[in-house]
């Protein structure tokens, strides 16, 4: 059996003994039934709480309204001339089945306005239309707020933590497993894509940037096409680079190998922004983006959550990268990118997913917070938004309990699954 082969076996065992310890953390095992829970309110969301029917009959034709609605929000649709503009409640159906809370979480009833109670008397047609969860100054259903704000914090927390990961990873693994010495490229290479990397990121995000945020504003397949496209251009543009500097490594000077310090670099990257608050960070970032929506949130916390990540994996590959079946596949030939994503990073992430359970956490309250200081997206309602209302009325007590409780309830179990993985991939344990 070779090296590489009784690595993975280790591996393999390994995550059997962590799936043991972790199921023995009682508050861990329940936390991630939390999160399963919450997972599955998030993902069905639009079926749970909406004014349109889940299916219909209207002059003898069938409709999916709900299905429809979501195919317009990743633009991959649009609704019938006679359904745009519409009050839903109001159409003479032959059949109709509306959702377990027949309100979305903007719109409003003005009926019940100036913030009506769960308990106190409701203008509703019956109880099927009762404010369960109690409304807001503007009339807007609270429960539905909690639900659709449910796959609100699960997408920022989830989406924020992947950005963070895939910088985090690779910045960490490229100063974890090269250092400073071990990344040679020539000279000409080397400034070659300082330059093009500045024009590249000018040309494909800085000059596009209205373009996608105006693009995720529209929809959520509008804002991944122009995303894409400006992938695109980042590569093609470094790309070009790259084939410019080919006639230059001729000239001896230009074509010289130097060591890259990968690790000094990026370590230095990480103590700066460390050294900077990140509510502050955050906070100076959305001040200059001109549309700060959800999506943008998202990608803002993403790209000031990664250092934890880089820190965690950089060291694990300190370790790692001297370790026998490394060394064997240096022997063997392979070349030192195929080692570090074929073999060193899948081995060192252990520590990473401990860093993700927390950092979702501390996202979700990062996002939170941002609505709660009303920096948050204004189409969208949020648990840190519904929170803010309690501020100007302070006898609505259910508009400070359920998304108080709720975001209280979501960082706690995350920070208990983190808490468990920490536990169970102690190595001290197994002896």
């Amino acid at each position: 059996m070779s090296a590489a082969d009784t690595a993975k076996k280790n591996e393999q065992g390994y995550w059997a003994f962590v799936r043991k310890q972790f199921r023995k953390k009682k508050t861990a095992v329940v936390s991630l039934y939390i999160v399963i829970f919450l997972a599955i309110i998030a993902i069905l969301a639009p079926f749970l709480a909406n004014e349109k029917p889940l299916v219909c009959k209207y002059q003898g034709t069938i409709y999916f309204p709900v299905f429809k609605d979501i195919a317009v929000d990743l633009g991959i649709g649009e609704f019938q001339p006679q359904f745009q503009n519409i009050d839903w409640k109001q159409l003479d159906y032959d059949m109709a089945v509306f959702p377990p809370v027949p309100y979305l979480p903007m719109n409003q009833d003005n009926n019940n306005i100036h913030s009506k109670g769960p308990f106190d008397k409701q203008v509703v047609p019956s109880m099927r239309f009762h404010h369960w969860f109690g409304t807001d100054e503007l009339g807007r259903d609270v429960l539905a707020g909690m639900i659709h704000g449910t796959k609100i914090a699960m997408t920022v927390g989830i989406v924020s933590m992947l950005i963070a990961s895939f910088i985090g990873i690779l910045l960490g693994s490229l100063a974890g497993f090269y250092g400073d010495e071990n990344f040679q490229v020539s000279r000409i290479r080397l400034w070659g894509n300082l330059l093009f990397l500045f024009f590249a990121f000018f040309y494909a995000f800085g000059a596009r940037s209205y373009d996608i945020t105006d693009a995720l504003g529209k929809s959520l397949g509008d804002g991944f096409m122009q995303l894409g496209i400006s992938v695109l251009i980042f590569v093609g543009v470094i790309a070009i680079g790259n084939l410019l500097v080919i006639p230059l490594k001729r000239i001896s000077f230009l074509g010289k190998q130097v060591s890259v310090p990968f690790d000094l670099i990026i370590m230095r990257m990480i103590e700066v922004l460390n050294s900077i608050p990140t509510l502050f960070l955050i906070l100076l970032i959305i001040s200059i983006v001109r549309k700060p929506n959800l999506y943008v949130i998202m990608g803002i916390i993403g790209l000031t959550g990664w250092t934890g990540i880089a820190r965690f994996i950089r060291a694990e590959l300190l370790k790692v990268r001297s370790l026998e079946y490394i060394e064997a596949a240096h022997s063997l030939g392979y070349s030192n990118a195929h080692i570090l994503f074929k073999h060193a990073i899948p081995n060192a992430l252990s520590p990473v997913l401990i860093s993700i359970a927390f950092g979702i956490a501390g996202a979700i309250l990062t996002e939170s917070t941002l609505s709660f200081l009303g920096l948050g997206p204004a189409d969208t309602v949020t648990w840190g938004q519904l929170l803010s209302y309690a501020r100007q009325i302070p006898q609505a007590w259910w508009l400070a309990i359920f998304p108080g409780f709720a975001i209280f309830i979501t960082v706690t179990v995350f920070n208990l699954i983190g808490d468990g993985l920490t536990d169970a991939m102690d190595p001290r344990l197994k002896q």
